[in-house]
């Protein structure tokens, strides 16, 4: 399932990786082994990626693997248009009126042999129109109360710019959306597969597989409810997609409509906290065709990472990734028999600050609003926030050439990131040595709690930091308790991380929260969600209308200048909010079985499977 917003938003990156306790079979030679193993950094929660709680990037990688769209990024990265399932193209632009047409390849079969078409497409639009679904009596998604989907597609650019509802070819093969204007990043806002047929049955209370021909007659009554807007029947459907995958176990019965997929595997089983197994999908041919012989994906999540290397040197797993230590990927470079690729990927760890109240919270803790107070007290935390001690501890060992990241817009080495760096006035974050700033934040923070020192540190604050198994993490939040405690905050909560951190995103319950957004394309609206007041990943609550205005811009055509100088314009408003910072790129550290060839990982996410295709012993 891809969403039509989910190629544009950024993904939460989680925790790290380790083996100890994992039970594999004794490794296979290369001419017979046609299995991988990945160590992977947290567990499945989902077979859902597309909700605001299940945006990671684990589920991400499994609906990558078992679902195919019009497009993908390779490892330069590239956009890459995928005609193996269809083709699509600009057919009419004018000032006001853009329309983009896209047809799927015939003969394209969903997992259990029924015909993909265009109507397949249609769900992409019922859960990003926030039109329609106000039209089919769901709800406005963009209002307190929100919709029926807890969807990430609306509220964004598709939602804004969309006229009216998409129109069918006569075929059903073809789709053709009408935007209000030119949208430099058209290519990847458009439509993804759903299996609506399986939807319809799964309303409809079946549990089991279906014959072809009951498929399409339920894909005709999903058709026909869509068009008119059945209120009941999107009800139901609603449901089953905000609940139904959220699934962490899967065996002999599990509903299988929930396992119908077009990509090159699909989820065969999987064990909670344990693991996740997809196998071949016998009808794929929805992409790149297979030529390597991987025909079986297992992910492990264990969550000591010491056994890592010993477990890869015994070939019991064959791919490590995730965030790793310095003394492990010592161990890793050590291993013969295992092929380590380095560098640095798009991932970025950085802090954010709870503004605001988001859906369903309240949030009037420590710094809640934009009152000087406010601003004063969470400029003192950033000020007191320890970016380089995090990068000379945990980031330095891994990559010599790691820096402290001075953008959440663009990356060192991106065209205008020094430029943007140099006027956005973040170097009051990085002015004088870290001392300096925490004296200065300590003054700030003495004149709302006079009583507060480095010794006594008295301010509360909550922090959300990872999964308690994560080890780099737990590493940084005990940097962070240290050295905020000497302008007097006092971090509550740092022992106590949170398997099920992602779902608390944006939650009243913190205060701060540092994490990774993973982009998943280049797209110039691409940090839009993070920062709009309306934004499906902007978690901490940041409501500043000059923002809006800032990042509306990024819709339209620019010029690199003119993009700079936009991006100048929004790293000013965050820095005078004191509404977040950048920490540090993620180092890339995977390590895999020699034997096994093409792995080729990649900066935007998915970074590891997005050629599995090519994997082969």
């Amino acid at each position: 399932m891809k969403l039509t917003r989910k190629t544009v938003t950024a993904v939460a990156a989680v925790a790290s990786v380790g083996l100890v306790g994992l039970s594999l079979a004794a490794p296979a030679t290369a001419a017979t082994r046609s299995t991988v193993v990945i160590v992977s950094s947290n567990a499945m929660t989902s077979l859902n990626s597309g909700t605001p709680d299940t945006n990671l990037t684990i589920n991400g990688d499994i609906a990558y693997l078992s679902g195919s769209g019009f497009i993908y990024y390779d490892n330069s990265p590239k956009l890459v248009r995928n005609t193996a399932f269809g083709t699509f193209k600009v057919t009419k632009n004018t000032p006001t009126d853009v329309r983009i047409t896209y047809t799927v390849n015939k003969g394209r079969l969903w997992s259990d042999g029924t015909p993909i078409t265009a109507v397949d497409l249609l769900m992409s639009h019922v859960l990003s129109s926030s039109e329609w679904s106000k039209a089919a009596g769901l709800g406005d998604p963009l209002s307190e109360d929100g919709g029926a989907f807890n969807s990430l597609g609306y509220g964004g650019i598709y939602d804004e710019n969309i006229v009216g509802n998409p129109t069918l070819s006569a075929d059903k093969m073809s789709l053709t959306l009408r935007y209000k204007k030119f949208l430099p990043d058209w290519e990847v806002l458009g439509p993804g597969p759903s299996p609506v047929h399986a939807l319809q049955l799964m309303s409809e209370g079946k549990t089991k597989l279906q014959s072809v021909a009951n498929n399409v007659a339920a894909k005709n009554r999903w058709l026909t409810a869509y068009n008119a807007k059945a209120t009941k029947r999107f009800k139901a459907i609603a449901k089953i997609w905000n609940t139904d995958y959220n699934i962490t176990n899967i065996g002999p019965d599990t509903n299988k409509l929930l396992l119908v997929s077009n990509g090159g595997f699909m989820v065969q089983s999987a064990v909670a906290t344990q693991s996740t197994t997809l196998v071949r999908n016998p009808r794929y041919n929805s992409g790149p065709k297979f030529t390597g012989n991987v025909k079986k994906v297992v992910f492990r999540y264990i969550g000591d990472g010491t056994a890592a290397a010993q477990a890869l040197k015994n070939r019991e797993i064959d791919i490590y990734q995730g965030q790793p230590t310095a003394e492990a990927v010592a161990q890793l470079k050590a291993i013969r028999t295992a092929k380590v690729i380095g560098g640095t990927n798009s991932c970025y760890e950085h802090v954010d600050l709870t503004i605001g109240a988001l859906e369903g919270s309240t949030y009037d803790g420590l710094w809640q609003g934009y009152s000087t107070r406010s601003k004063e007290l969470r400029t003192a935390f950033l000020l007191a926030f320890p970016r380089q001690e995090i990068i000379s501890k945990l980031i330095k060992p891994i990559n010599s050439k790691a820096v402290v990241l001075d953008s959440v817009f663009t990356l060192p080495g991106a065209p205008g990131y020094a430029e943007i760096a140099a006027g956005s006035g973040i170097k009051k974050y990085t002015t004088g040595t870290q001392a300096d700033r925490t004296a200065q934040a300590l003054a700030l923070v003495k004149k709302y709690f006079p009583n507060t020192s480095a010794a006594n540190p008295t301010v509360d604050v909550r922090l959300l930091w990872g999964s308690p198994t994560n080890q780099r993490r737990s590493a940084q939040s005990q940097i962070i308790k240290a050295a905020v405690a000497k302008a007097g905050f006092n971090i509550t909560n740092n022992a106590a991380g949170d398997a099920g951190w992602g779902g608390k995103l944006g939650s009243e319950t913190y205060d701060v929260a540092f994490f990774a957004w993973c982009p998943t394309s280049l797209s110039q609206t691409g940090t839009n969600a993070n920062f709009e007041s309306t934004g499906s990943n902007n978690y901490q609550g940041y409501n500043n209308p000059a923002m809006d205005t800032i990042l509306k811009k990024f819709e339209g055509s620019l010029t690199l200048s003119q993009l700079k100088a936009n991006y100048v314009a929004a790293e000013k408003l965050l820095v005078e909010d004191a509404a977040t910072l950048g920490i540090f790129q993620h180092p890339q550290a995977t390590a895999h079985n020699a034997l096994l060839k093409n792995v080729k990982p990649a900066p935007l996410s998915p970074n590891l499977v997005w050629n599995f295709w090519q994997w082969a012993y």
